[in-house]
């Protein structure tokens, strides 16, 4: 059992059984490690106590954070959906494939991919001499055949399996220290489906937004149905944070590689914000 499993497995049960007030203990036996071992990993993994954990998983807190994210995705938004920019220093560019390159699909195109181990599971890479085309998490190939969006996308690409450079990609895009700086994703998609992508780009970490509002950021006010299918095609999971969508009831659902893996990455992502902002403050 790796990592994010062992994580996964205890935060499961202290979801459901947060009001019994598990001991240290308890969540120890639950993946079979001493106090000691099990509490240094859930350190060194989300960076707060379990207990303090937990808080970040609930429905209230994301309601919450979703009030308190809302004048920063206005601010952003206003920054500009078509450029790079970003009001934090965590930078993600996202380029667009060119119709030919769609109609031929990727036929001039070299594709590298493998899997890797993240934070949150493992996790399949695909990228390009133009960026990074696929990130997905527990995929069923997760051998050296190519992934099935990888295929569907790009048909006609010549496909390389390069599984070391793919976990040293990986541990470049979950680092610590400004997880997916610099980086380019390199997508194809609708044209509404590159302005929802993009405008996800503008969530910084640690903020929500709501599928309604990110409608009418795209200038689509009531497309709320039409914004959820653009987030559930993308292509690029973590880096183009469609996990940052949640419903405006705080309810945290719809997610295509899992709502557990949805809630963890908020959970760790809002448990991290906090912590920065208490150190500053």
């Amino acid at each position: 059992m790796d990592d994010y499993s062992r994580i996964a497995k205890v935060i499961r049960y202290l979801d459901e059984h947060h009001g019994e007030q598990p001991s240290l203990s308890d969540l120890a036996k639950i993946v079979d490690l001493s106090e000691s071992h099990f509490h240094r990993l859930f350190r060194r993994w989300a960076g707060i106590t379990p207990k303090d954990f937990l808080q970040c998983l609930t429905t209230e807190h994301a309601r919450e954070r979703l009030q308190n994210s809302e004048t920063v995705f206005d601010a952003a938004i206003e920054s500009g959906l078509s450029g790079p920019g970003r009001l934090h220093d965590l930078t993600t560019t996202l380029v667009a494939a060119t119709p030919g390159e769609i109609r031929n699909g990727g036929s001039k195109l070299t594709i590298s991919h493998g899997t890797g181990e993240t934070p949150f599971g493992r996790a399949t890479l695909g990228w390009t001499a133009r960026g990074i085309c696929h990130l997905g998490f527990n995929e069923e190939q997760l051998g050296p055949g190519i992934p099935d969006r990888i295929s569907t996308d790009w048909p006609n690409a010549t496909i390389h399996h390069d599984p070391s450079e793919a976990q040293a990609r990986l541990d470049q895009i979950f680092s610590a220290d400004k997880p997916g700086a610099g980086l380019t994703a390199f997508v194809r998609g609708t044209p509404f489906q590159i302005l929802v992508w993009r405008a996800l780009l503008q969530i910084p970490e640690g903020k929500l937004t709501s599928y309604s509002k990110l409608a009418e950021a795209v200038g689509s006010k009531g497309a709320s149905r039409a914004v959820g299918s653009a987030c559930g095609k993308n292509p690029i999971g973590y880096l183009i944070p469609c996990h940052r969508v949640i419903r405006e009831t705080g309810i945290v659902t719809g997610y295509r590689w899992g709502t557990d893996r949805k809630r963890i990455l908020l959970a760790r992502e809002g448990a991290l914000s906090s912590k920065e902002l208490r150190r500053e403050c």
